[in-house]
């Protein structure tokens, strides 16, 4: 939305990740770019049974450690508050509910190296792409920009 003069709106998604170099860089390589606003969301982590059972029936301990951490250093790079929320453990349907309750321009998800990513085996990127915002893919060993899908480029 940068064209009608409001500051972009970025969803940072990253869960082990979000307090890592790479991902602040990117941040402030954004945050340089344009005016934005930044949201952090980190998918709630389901372990053991609750994985299978009820995902979303679990406290959000871990996550609200991860915000704890990772939202001062995201905030200097990005020389603005971040919000931070914590959305259900499934990372493309946490993603989808940010977009659809919240609203944003464009999408930054961290990941880790691709040899342990889950979300990288899962296709994670390109499936966000396809609700039609432009995501950046950050992981330690590169960054990629992914256009949105079924948007003219």
């Amino acid at each position: 939305m940068e064209s009608s003069g409001e500051p972009a709106r970025v969803l940072v998604v990253a869960n082990r990740t979000a307090a890592t170099p790479a991902l602040i860089a990117a941040v402030r390589e954004r945050a340089a770019a344009g005016p934005a606003r930044f949201t952090l969301l980190v998918p709630n982590p389901a372990h053991g049974l609750h994985a299978v059972v009820d995902p979303e029936d679990q406290a959000h301990t871990e996550a609200d450690e991860t915000l704890k951490q990772a939202l001062p250093l995201l905030e200097e790079a990005a020389g603005a508050p971040v919000e931070g929320i914590v959305g259900v453990s499934e990372p493309l349907a946490a993603i989808q509910d940010a977009v659809n309750l919240r609203g944003f321009d464009e999408l930054i998800i961290s990941m880790l190296p691709k040899r342990v990513s889950r979300w990288l085996r899962l296709d994670l990127p390109h499936k966000a792409a396809g609700l039609g915002l432009p995501v950046t893919t950050v992981t330690a060993e590169r960054v990629e920009h992914i256009p949105a899908h079924g948007v003219p480029a």
